[in-house]
């Protein structure tokens, strides 16, 4: 359910009626996939990995470094994963009614993840989505042994893989407007450069506490209806109260 929150204008979500180009940026995990399917394939297929996984989420390590300690924990092989991965993934099932608004009203849509290509590419593919989609890369190796792929590490920072802050530097030379749709961690610095955020669970709570504006949603559905709807009234975000 979508929750408005406190009633505070934010100039952004006069995006579809201000002429120019429109962009929706996507996280995969926990958002198109209702699964947190980096976190699924750890409980299957790597040994020892929750400190780990407790020091990212604490903010003690980036996602850079943890995918780097990981790496000698996790043994599996391509075609295991793969299996793994169509058997257990739970796309939202509103996405693909989505997508076709976003394309039916020329609102381009692209994925970026600081997960992982091997499981959102089939992911995909199952569903028949042509989605361009920005992510780590998954490397397999002799005797099930498994290594991580980044792209050039950011400028910002370099704490994440793929750090989405820097794709939305990249998409606004081509966009005017960009809305950005996320739930976790990895989705708080892009938030804060996005025009509208649409939000929930860890990303929601962060966007409260750090006064970013933003939109709760639950699942896609949400979103189709608040945006058709703001094709003619447009809605107000939620607006941290933090002074």
């Amino acid at each position: 359910m979508i929750s408005q929150g406190n009633k505070s204008y934010h100039p952004a979500v006069d995006w579809h009626d201000s002429g120019g180009r429109s962009l929706i940026v996507c996280d995969f995990d926990g958002t198109v996939c209702r699964v947190d399917m980096g976190n699924a394939l750890l409980k299957r297929f790597a040994d020892r990995w929750e400190e780990i996984d407790r020091s990212y989420s604490t903010g003690e390590v980036g996602s850079r470094v943890a995918y780097g300690r990981l790496a000698p924990l996790f043994r599996a092989n391509r075609t295991q994963v793969r299996e793994f991965v169509l058997r257990s993934e739970r796309l939202d099932p509103f996405f693909p009614e989505f997508l076709s608004f976003c394309r039916g009203r020329r609102i381009d849509l692209k994925i970026v993840s600081d997960g992982l290509d091997v499981y959102i590419e089939p992911i995909l593919r199952k569903y028949g989505l042509d989605v361009e989609f920005f992510s780590n890369r998954l490397v397999f190796q002799e005797g099930d042994r498994i290594d991580f792929a980044f792209p050039p590490i950011s400028e910002d920072c370099g704490r994440c893989g793929n750090c989405k802050r820097s794709l939305l530097g990249r998409f606004r030379n081509t966009y005017d407007r960009i809305i950005y749709v996320g739930d976790g961690y990895s989705d708080i610095c892009p938030a804060r450069d996005a025009d509208l955020v649409f939000a929930k669970e860890t990303l929601f709570k962060k966007c409260m506490k750090n006064g970013t504006p933003c939109l709760r949603y639950d699942d896609f559905g949400d979103i189709l209806c608040l945006l058709e709807k703001a094709l003619a009234d447009p809605p107000e975000p939620v607006k941290s109260t933090k002074p």
